[in-house]
């Protein structure tokens, strides 16, 4: 199987924060690998140590200890092979304010060195792709938050790269603009695209991402299928029931057990002949797996979101 990413033992650490302090190990000896064409979730707390990680792997860090291929190049020996095969979308965008939407992707492609004859057929192609062609001529300055995320995206892909590095790419999104989004990275994956994905929602990465890695005070703790997460945790299956009281007013009862239809059996029982609104099947979630494994719940990690990891 051929990987986009391969990481052996990557550190960094970064000098004292102030005079007699100690040096900071952002990143641990991490070690793991991405496949060609999945899409990968990078997940963790603020600070855990995700942005460092992508920092070293697109040459805006050197690593202190440690290699890291990606698509074949050495991040410390061939850098300049490696940006041109990549893109990578920043949390804050990149482009220019004053330009129009066609004219930043235009941009951008001159900066990747993309022939001048394939630009402006391939601006138009990315703009109808990505629901803009009506803005083609538009500022960005005055896009929506969303059409702003979608351009940043369209411009990483400028050149056809064959690896996508997406920081936090739905934060501050309506849920509209959020699963379109969510569309568009799925759709990249179909074309062939590897997808490296940091993302503080974490039913995002349970929708989007094929394997996930967990990082935890810059050492990886967790790398797996969603699906091989969630079968490691150790909880019990169960079954939720929805009840109604005589005034309108909603009940809900969970019960955990081995047998699902006794667990069932029971909560029906507990009922007590209030009526039943609903009866749901649980199974252990991503964010279950990211509690046990770094004691922070999903709105713990929203709502740190104002900085970095």
């Amino acid at each position: 199987m051929t990987h986009a990413v391969e990481v052996e033992g990557l550190t960094k650490v970064y000098p004292p924060p102030a005079r007699g302090g100690k040096p900071v190990r952002a990143v641990a000896g991490i070690d793991f690998a991405v496949r060609e064409g999945e899409v990968f979730g990078f997940l963790g707390p603020n600070g855990a140590g995700k942005t460092t990680t992508i920092r070293m792997l697109t040459g805006l860090a050197r690593p202190t200890a440690g290699r890291a291929r990606v698509l074949g190049f050495d991040v410390e020996t061939a850098i300049t092979q490696i940006k041109k095969r990549v893109g990578v979308v920043p949390e804050v965008s990149n482009l220019y304010d004053e330009l129009s939407a066609r004219d930043n992707l235009i941009f951008a492609m001159q900066l990747y060195g993309v022939p001048r004859a394939e630009r402006a057929p391939r601006a138009d192609q990315l703009l109808a792709r990505f629901g803009l062609a009506e803005k083609r001529n538009a500022p960005f300055a005055s896009l929506s938050r969303g059409m702003k995320r979608a351009l940043t995206i369209a411009a990483a892909l400028a050149h056809r790269p064959q690896l996508l590095f997406l920081d936090e790419p739905t934060t501050g999104l309506d849920v509209m603009s959020a699963r379109n989004l969510r569309r568009m990275i799925a759709g990249l994956r179909e074309e062939g695209v590897t997808v490296f994905l940091t993302t503080h929602y974490l039913e995002e990465a349970e929708r989007l991402c094929d394997r996930v890695g967990i990082i935890v005070g810059g050492r990886l703790v967790a790398l797996d299928t969603v699906d091989g997460l969630k079968a490691s945790i150790h909880r019990k299956p169960g079954v939720e029931v929805v009840l109604a009281d005589g005034e309108g007013a909603t009940e809900t009862q969970r019960i955990e057990g081995d047998d699902l239809a006794a667990a069932l059996d029971a909560a029906l029982a507990a009922a007590a002949g209030r009526r039943v609104l609903a009866v749901n099947t649980i199974r252990p979630s991503l964010e279950d797996v990211f509690v046990q494994l770094t004691g922070l719940s999903a709105q713990t990690m929203l709502q740190e979101k104002g900085g970095k990891g």
